[in-house]
């Protein structure tokens, strides 16, 4: 799943290629009947709102708030895009690209295209002054990249689960913002700390080294264009390059590359998802 590196790189890459045009037609394949996509470009009543309210709309700004993508255009609306666990956003020369299920179209003669293989995406419209108190929104926790997020923030944040374990805990959207199954792991490994640890075990200097992690590995992630282990593109459709510099995320059974650590990576199913860690010097 497209976690915080992954949905940044596709907002700056968006702000590069989008702002300023037009939307002028909006195609979907997408049809459903189930109740939790009702405001959802999936369901074929909605869709007819949707691309009523936003065709020959000015492209103004384009946001990322955790995992979601939020391009504002005129009148007040806001197209809120979660590309979930297979989806990204292609923008350019009208080309067939692989699971295609919205393709919106530019006054450019470019197109912008959401490819979601698993279907599980989401893209709604919403009121622009509403948007962060919105269902979608308003119980997301801060940006760890933010300034406003110290190491006192950090602390606050993980006492509000102090029974839970420490990976299921960076990966609550309602406690810190973006970070997934991928970054938890990374992060974890560079701080040393045991996936499985409860929070009120954590010590002082545990605190401070998964807070410098989350700081470095989140934004490595950016600099490195995202993490295409699995689907992940960007607008211009190339790979991140993240996943070549993984030290613990699907490297099970390989060596720990920790300097003079013996350990070896292994996986384990924490609260329904998979950890991967070094069996020494993550204790």
């Amino acid at each position: 799943m497209p976690e915080l590196p992954e949905v940044e790189t596709t907002t700056k890459g968006l702000r590069r290629t989008i702002l300023g045009l037009k939307i002028k037609n909006v195609w979907t394949d997408l049809s459903t009947k189930d109740k939790r996509q009702k405001e959802s470009v999936a369901n074929p009543k909605y869709f007819k709102i949707f691309k009523k309210e936003i065709l020959n709309k000015k492209i103004l700004s384009v946001e990322r708030r955790a995992k979601n993508i939020l391009i504002n255009i005129y009148g007040g609306k806001t197209i809120l895009v979660h590309l979930k666990m297979t989806g990204y956003l292609f923008y350019g020369e009208k080309q067939k690209i692989k699971f295609a299920h919205v393709i919106f179209t530019l006054s450019n003669g470019k197109y912008l295209v959401f490819s979601d293989m698993r279907k599980f995406g989401k893209i709604t419209l919403l009121d622009t002054k509403k948007i962060h108190d919105s269902k979608h929104l308003k119980n997301i926790g801060p940006e760890p990249l933010d300034k406003k997020f110290t190491l006192e923030v950090l602390k606050a944040r993980l006492n509000k689960k102090p029974n839970g374990k420490i990976k299921t805990v960076l990966m609550d959207q309602s406690i810190i913002a973006g970070i997934g199954n991928i970054y938890s792991d990374e992060i974890l490994w560079h701080a040393g700390v045991h996936p499985e640890r409860k929070v009120f075990k954590l010590k002082e200097g545990e605190i401070k080294l998964i807070f410098k992690a989350i700081k470095e590995i989140l934004t490595k992630g950016i600099d490195f264009g995202g993490d295409s282990m699995s689907d992940y593109r960007n607008v211009d459709g190339l790979l991140g390059k993240f996943q070549l510099h993984h030290e613990a995320y699907r490297r099970t059974g390989e060596k720990c590359r920790k300097k003079d650590c013996k350990g070896v990576i292994k996986r384990k199913i924490i609260n329904g998802r998979s950890a991967h860690f070094c069996s020494v010097h993550q204790i």
